[in-house]
C-alpha cells in the first residue's frame, strides 16, 4: 500500500469512490452501481407498498369500513398489489444482487451489455413514475390483476396509467434477462465449466429465460386492453363480442412463471448462505441444477389453475391440477437438499442463516397450502378468500423477502466494505418471523371459514383473526424498519469488512470489500467445483 508521510495509508480504490458527483452515478455503465440504483429505487417501491399494507390492516382491525370508504380501499389495495409485485418482487434480486455478483461470480469485468444495463434502470424508472402517476391523478381500482371487463368497461381509475407503467417495467426485465443470458453464455472464467457455476448463477440464468420468454405476452395483453378501453374494440368485454378468460388466459401465462421470477432467485441466494453457514458442499448439486430449470420449464405449463371457477374446461382443469401437482416436485427436492446440506454440517445461526432458515420454514408452509387450492374441488371454496392471500404471501413475502433479506445480509459486507451490528439484525429476523406468522397464519383460518377477499368490511365473527394479523403487522413493519437504520448507519459506522468475512467460497469473495472498479487485476482460473468447503484446513 502507498504511504503518505502528512495523511498515512492512501485510500483503496474502489467501485464506491471511483467517481463522484451524480453524474457518475447516473451515467455509469458498472454493474455493481448500477445495482445501487436499483437498490435505492426498489427500496423506496418497498416502502410505499409497505405503507399501503399498513392502512389496509389498520382499516380490517374492526369489521365496518370505518377509516376508508369502499372506493378507497379498492385503490389502496390495488396500489398495494401494483407496486409490491411489478416494482419490488419481481426486479428485487436479479436487479440489485444478480446485478452485482453475476459478473463477480462468473470472473467477468462486466455484464456484456453495461449501457443495456444502465438503460433497463432508466426504463424501469419510467415505468414506476407512470405508475405513481396513476397513484395521485386519481388511483386504480381493479388489483394488480387488472381483470377484465372491470379495467375496460367498468374501472373509474387512472388504469392506463398503471398499466402503461407495468407495460414499460416489462422492457427493463426482457433487456436484464438478455444481458445476464448473453453474459452467463460468453463471459465465464477460464475452468468455470457449466456445473461449477454457483446455484445462484443458475437461478440468475432460469429466470432471465422467464424473462425473456414470459414478458412479451404480459406486454402484448396490456397493448390489447388499452385498445379495448381507448376505442371499443371488442376483445375480452362480452358486451362488444369479446372473451374476459381470454385475458386470464394471456394475463396468466405470463404472471404465473413471474411467481417463478420471484421465487427462483430467492432459491440461489438460499443455496449460497446454507452451504456457507453448514460450511458443506450443497447435497445434489446436479439435482439442484437441474431443478431449478424444472421449475422455470414447469412455470409455463400451470397457468390454469388460476382460473378452475372462471368457466374453462373441466378437461383443462384437471390437466392444470395434475400438473400444479407436478411443479411442486422439483421444489421439494430442493428443500430436501437443502436440509440434506444442513445435517451433520458445522451450522452457524448468524443473520443470513437466520433469515434463509425462515425462507425455508415459509415456503414450505406456503407449498403445502399450494397444493389445496391446486386441488379442484378445495379450490372451488377457497378461490377468492383470505386463504388465497396467506398462500400468496406465504411464497412471495415469507419465501422471497426472506431470501432478499438473507442475500442483503450475506452480501452487504462485499457490498459496502462495511459490517452492520449482527446482534441487530438477528432481531430484525427473529421479529420479521414472528411478524409474519401472527400476520398471515390467521389468514388461513379466515379463508378456510369463507372471509372473501378484497372487502373493506366483514361480519364481526372474523374480528379476532383480523386483529391478531393486523398486530402482526405491525410487528412485521418494526423487522423491516430494522434494517434501514441500522444498514445506514453501519454505512459510516460499522467495522470494515475484510475480503472473506464468513470465510466463504466464490469468486465474489477472492476481492477485496468492496470490491475494485474492474472487478479482477487479472482473469481468474477456476480450479474447484463449486462450494469446495472440503479443501480448507
Amino acid at each position: 500500500m502507498i504511504r503518505d508521510a502528512r495523511t498515512g495509508p492512501a485510500p483503496r480504490h474502489h467501485y464506491l469512490n471511483a467517481g463522484h458527483g451524480l453524474a457518475s452515478w447516473f451515467l455509469t455503465q458498472d454493474h455493481k452501481r448500477i445495482a445501487w440504483l436499483y437498490f435505492v429505487s426498489i427500496t423506496g417501491f418497498f416502502f410505499l407498498g409497505g405503507l399501503a399494507a399498513t392502512l389496509i390492516r389498520l382499516e380490517l382491525i374492526t369489521p365496518n369500513g370505518d377509516l376508508l370508504s369502499s372506493d378507497a380501499y379498492n385503490r389502496l389495495f390495488s396500489l398495494h398489489g401494483i407496486v409490491m409485485v411489478w416494482f419490488f418482487l419481481i426486479p428485487s434480486i436479479p436487479t440489485t444482487f444478480g446485478n452485482f455478483l453475476l459478473p463477480l461470480m462468473v470472473g467477468a469485468r462486466d455484464l456484456a451489455f453495461p449501457r443495456l444495463n444502465l438503460l433497463s434502470w432508466y426504463v424501469y424508472i419510467i415505468g414506476g413514475l407512470f405508475t405513481l402517476i396513476a397513484a395521485v391523478a386519481g388511483g386504480i381500482d381493479t388489483g394488480w390483476t387488472f381483470y377484465t371487463p372491470y379495467s375496460t368497461l367498468f374501472a373509474n381509475g387512472a388504469v392506463l396509467a398503471a398499466a402503461t407503467g407495468v407495460f414499460i417495467v416489462g422492457f427493463s426485465s426482457i433487456l436484464t434477462g438478455i444481458n445476464f443470458i448473453v453474459t452467463v453464455h460468453t463471459m465465464r472464467a477460464p475452468g468455470l465449466t457449466w456445473f461449477r457455476l454457483p446455484l445462484f448463477v443458475w437461478a440468475q440464468y432460469a429466470t432471465s429465460l422467464v424473462m425473456v420468454l414470459a414478458t412479451p405476452v404480459l406486454s402484448v395483453t396490456l397493448v390489447l386492453l388499452a385498445v379495448e378501453r381507448v376505442f371499443g374494440v371488442g376483445i375480452f368485454d362480452p358486451s362488444l363480442g369479446g372473451d374476459p378468460v381470454l385475458f386470464e388466459h394471456l394475463f396468466w401465462f405470463y404472471s404465473h412463471p413471474a411467481v417463478y421470477i420471484m421465487i427462483l432467485p430467492a432459491m440461489g441466494v438460499v443455496s449460497e448462505v446454507v452451504s456457507c453457514f453448514a460450511h458443506k458442499r450443497i447435497f445434489g448439486y446436479r439435482v439442484m441444477a437441474f431443478s431449478i430449470l424444472a421449475i422455470a420449464l414447469f412455470g409455463f405449463l400451470v397457468w390454469g389453475h388460476h382460473m378452475f371457477v372462471s368457466g374453462q374446461s373441466i378437461y383443462a382443469g384437471v390437466a392444470f391440477s395434475l400438473l400444479s401437482f407436478l411443479v411442486s416436485v422439483p421444489s421439494a427436492i430442493k428443500i430436501f437438499n437443502w436440509l440434506a446440506t444442513l445435517y451433520k454440517g458445522r451450522v452457524r445461526f448468524d443473520a443470513p442463516m437466520l433469515f434463509a432458515m425462515s425462507f425455508l420454514g415459509l415456503f414450505l408452509i406456503g407449498g403445502l397450502t399450494g397444493v389445496f387450492v391446486a386441488t379442484l374441488a378445495l379450490d372451488v371454496q377457497m378461490h377468492d378468500t383470505y386463504f388465497v392471500v396467506a398462500h400468496f404471501h406465504y411464497i412471495m413475502v415469507g419465501g422471497a423477502v426472506s431470501a432478499y433479506m438473507a442475500a442483503l445480509h450475506f452480501w452487504w459486507p462485499k457490498i459496502t466494505g462495511r459490517l452492520y451490528p449482527e446482534m441487530w439484525a438477528r432481531v430484525s429476523a427473529i421479529t420479521v418471523f414472528a411478524g409474519f406468522n401472527l400476520t398471515f397464519f390467521p389468514q388461513y383460518i379466515l379463508g378456510w371459514a369463507g372471509m372473501p377477499r378484497r372487502y373493506h368490511a366483514y361480519v364481526e365473527d372474523f374480528q379476532l383473526l383480523n386483529v391478531f394479523s393486523s398486530a402482526g403487522a405491525s410487528m412485521l413493519a418494526v423487522g423491516y424498519l430494522l434494517p434501514l437504520i441500522y444498514l445506514l448507519w453501519s454505512l459510516r459506522y460499522g467495522a470494515h469488512a475484510s475480503a472473506n468475512p464468513w470465510n466463504a467460497r466464490g469468486l465474489e469473495w477472492t476481492v477485496p470489500s468492496p470490491p475494485p472498479e474492474e472487478n479482477f487485476e487479472r482473469p481468474p482460473r477456476v480450479e474447484h467445483e463449486a462450494y469446495a468447503y472440503d479443501t480448507d484446513a
